[in-house]
């Protein structure tokens, strides 16, 4: 039967009107009916998708956090298509421009970011959302942390655990470890806030941080260390690089809190021959460095480098140590201002 286009519709040969599906091959009219609230480091992210396995990826990555904090909603939309491959994608490609930034896999999986405006776009495949953890680690997380981190908080390469209401920060280079310090001192009964990465809270008068407080993420020496780890499985994380992760409630720690003042700042330095030294630093030393591992740019990275500046008279030390005994025993005369 014979059809004539008019307009936005078509007529066939009994005169009946039907509409001309349009081209959306930008996949950019992707209609996202899905839509589910989470709270990460307490602040509103609603997750809008058209694929339920992206709304339980969220679950397993912020469904910890109930608490909100005053600010506005952030919006996040994930769009899934079939595309044209069944594997999972390689770890995504990041660029970033001022305040643009993008994650790109491959053609079918990538997103678009506004730093500025909080705005973005996630496209992803059938395939890439089957794997869970690949979801979650390079977008879903990456995603949301970005956005936050250009907007309430300013993220630290930092550990974070208290005692006596005094809060420690442990810095230092990767693998210096501040993961393993951070635990070994919440099982020695210190309050455990975070391990590797901490959130130096935008808006607050004195420095506090926000902190990953219900999970911890070790390397796979920590399995020598501690023999609760022995059976844990290997799981990947952000960057390729390989852990092991474990919620903190399946661990040996009394004590938690997602949110702690910055008294004082370590920067740690372990050696095989470190006799257990701490030794204070100059003022500034840690605004100077905490800038030095910023990766925003621009407008953003300016904004970051005038808040870090609150960290420039927090007293500052670096602990050589050997043993997580010895370094636990300098921290624990540092909270007790010996």
């Amino acid at each position: 039967m014979s059809k004539e286009q008019t307009g936005t519709t078509t007529v066939d040969a009994t005169g009946e009107y039907s509409p001309i599906k349009r081209q959306d091959s930008l996949l950019c009219e992707m209609k996202l009916p899905l839509r589910e609230m989470f709270y990460p480091l307490g602040y509103a992210v609603e997750i809008l998708t058209n694929d339920a396995e992206v709304l339980q990826g969220a679950r397993e990555s912020f469904g910890h956090a109930q608490f909100r904090r005053e600010s506005g909603t952030l919006q996040i939309r994930i769009g899934v298509s079939e595309g044209a491959g069944s594997g999972c994608p390689p770890e995504p490609t990041r660029r970033e421009f001022n305040h643009l930034y993008s994650l790109v896999a491959d053609v079918d999986n990538q997103a678009l970011l506004d730093l500025k405006t909080r705005t973005s776009f996630v496209w992803l495949t059938k395939a890439a959302v089957s794997n869970r953890l690949f979801l979650r680690y390079n977008f879903l997380e990456k995603v949301v942390y970005l956005l936050l981190g250009a907007s309430v908080v300013t993220d630290l390469h930092a550990a974070c655990v208290s005692k006596n209401g005094k809060g420690l920060l442990f810095c230092g280079d990767s693998g210096a470890g501040k993961s393993t310090l951070s635990y070994a001192c919440a099982r020695a009964g210190w309050t455990y806030t975070s391990d590797d990465t901490s959130y130096l809270i935008n808006d607050s008068r004195s420095p506090r941080v926000i902190g990953h407080s219900h999970r911890v993420r070790f390397r796979p020496a920590a399995k020598a260390l501690f023999s609760e780890l022995e059976d844990r499985p290997m799981t990947p994380r952000l960057e390729g690089k390989p852990s092991i992760e474990v919620p903190i409630s399946e661990l040996p720690v009394l004590m938690t809190q997602s949110e702690a003042a910055v008294d004082s700042i370590v920067y740690l330095k372990r050696y095989a021959s470190a006799t257990g030294t701490l030794i204070r630093l100059p003022a500034g030393t840690a605004t100077e460095r905490a800038c030095r591992e910023l990766y925003s740019a621009g407008e953003i990275r300016e904004k970051h480098e005038r808040i870090l500046e609150r960290l420039s008279h927090i007293p500052t030390y670096e602990l050589q140590y050997c043993t997580l005994d010895d370094a636990i025993q300098l921290l624990e005369s540092l909270v007790q201002g010996e």
